[in-house]
């Protein structure tokens, strides 16, 4: 018989058809665990959500910055026993909208009730109007008796009441113990009026900003008060005069402000993180006369001392910076399109004063 006979070839046949079986197992293996792998992995949109997620509970939580309630005590301890809230009503400067409450003494019959005219006059018996807005009462009781004594009355006695103050009044707003706005009767201090204002409540912070009601040529309209260098460190300079009119914002802790050519100058909460950049987009963006690589970062130092640190947006890593509690960022304008707006901001403790140009 020949070698080809199908009884000789057998094994080989056999041979055969187990190994292309055995491949065939072995693909079908391949192809279910490759399936199985397909479906459990994340879709890879899913799994960055899914990182970002991760990373973002790993984060730290946002850091408390309110002062204890036994400093926030000793605090007011030290506003009250500096504060002068007794003052003297001749002092108050008379404004339009007062009620004014007129006594001549040697002629009953010229006293009398005036209100104060939107231009600053009352009328008078005999002597008709009278300019007394921007006078103190004292001043104006002298104004009225030398108008009476040249043709009238011989060495008269004037004396003025003010029956409703109008015009100089003093808003408080933020986180005093008791906010709100105040009948002004006389030129006080800052720490006059915070003691008005009940002292600080438990979530205040450590700045105060002080709104000046009227401007004065080469004076700035806004101030930032670091209440740590006046009140615990006795830093008298920072005792800035209050007029009426003046609104006085005291922030809860842990907040930042943004002042100067932006669209909503203010104070802002700290987030979980906040940087620059943000800030900025928190108080409304630029103003078109903004100079994106003129800003100012006012930062408490380690020593207790605030630093002025310029930054420029366009070089790098600016704009990704972190905002830290009681930062103050200062955007300034392109040469003089500070006429437009007219902004003016005054740091007192630190030399930096800021006019719109």
């Amino acid at each position: 018989m020949g070698n080809n006979s199908p009884r000789t070839d057998l094994p080989g046949r056999l041979l055969h058809s187990l190994g292309a079986a055995a491949l065939s197992t072995w693909m079908v293996m391949i192809a279910v665990l490759w399936l199985s792998a397909c479906s459990t992995a994340p879709h890879p949109t899913i799994a960055k959500a899914e990182r970002a997620k991760q990373d973002s509970a790993k984060q730290e939580p946002a850091a408390d910055y309110r002062l204890e309630d036994d400093e926030i005590r000793k605090m007011n301890t030290m506003i009250f026993s500096q504060a002068q809230t007794h003052s003297d009503p001749g002092e108050y400067l008379l404004g339009e909208g007062d009620l004014l409450h007129i006594t001549v003494f040697e002629a009953e019959e010229l006293e009398t009730t005036v209100r104060v005219s939107s231009r600053g006059f009352i009328a008078l018996p005999l002597i008709e109007t009278v300019t007394v807005k921007g006078l103190t009462a004292l001043e104006a009781e002298e104004k009225i008796e030398a108008l009476y004594s040249q043709r009238y009355i011989k060495d008269p006695h004037v004396s003025i009441f003010v029956e409703e103050h109008v015009s100089q009044r003093i808003t408080l707003v933020g986180q005093f113990k008791n906010p709100g706005t105040y009948d002004y009767p006389s030129k006080q201090r800052l720490l006059d009026v915070i003691a008005i204002g009940g002292g600080l409540s438990e979530r205040a912070g450590q700045i105060a900003q002080v709104r000046k009601a009227r401007s004065v040529k080469g004076r700035p309209g806004s101030f930032m008060v670091d209440l740590d260098q006046l009140i615990t460190q006795g830093n008298v300079g920072l005792n800035i005069e209050i007029n009426g009119g003046d609104v006085i914002f005291i922030p809860e802790a842990g907040v930042f402000f943004v002042d100067g050519a932006v669209k909503h100058p203010g104070a802002y909460a700290i987030k979980h993180q906040t940087s620059v950049q943000e800030a900025l987009v928190e108080a409304g963006g630029f103003e078109y006369w903004a100079a994106k690589d003129k800003l100012k970062l006012v930062r408490m130092a380690e020593n207790g001392t605030r630093e002025i640190i310029d930054l420029d947006l366009e070089q790098p890593g600016v704009a990704e910076m972190d905002i830290s509690d009681r930062d103050i960022l200062v955007v300034e304008e392109r040469g003089g399109a500070g006429l437009m707006r007219g902004f003016s901001v005054s740091i007192l403790g630190t030399g930096f004063s800021y006019w719109g140009r």
